[in-house]
């Protein structure tokens, strides 16, 4: 998993329900523009369906939803996370245990 993939699993993970793009920036700690670009790129791959609700008062205000297909790719991305931190625990026990070892 690379860092775009892991910036995609994060979004997945925070963007459904945010109304607004500026709210997922401050709460990752990442330009409105990185997250506008990741956001349209997961949503022009059919992960996101973005809802605008024409009753609001600020009409820039959406909800992005994830679709069947985003939830697919939230389980692959995770699952690939999670394997990548098992991988980083053992070779880190394995270092470990050759620190300790070696005395």
């Amino acid at each position: 998993m690379n860092n775009k993939e892991e910036l995609e699993l994060t979004i997945l993970r925070k963007a459904e329900g945010i109304e607004n793009q500026r709210t997922l920036a401050d709460e990752l700690g990442y330009s409105v523009g990185k997250i506008n670009y990741v956001l349209n790129a997961l949503i022009d791959k059919g992960l996101f369906k973005v809802v605008n609700f024409s009753t609001a008062e600020n009409k820039k205000n959406y909800k992005y939803l994830l679709t069947p297909k985003g939830v697919k790719e939230k389980i692959l991305l995770t699952e690939k996370f999670i394997e990548r931190k098992k991988r980083e625990y053992n070779q880190l026990q394995k270092e470990l245990k050759d620190l300790v070892g070696s005395k």
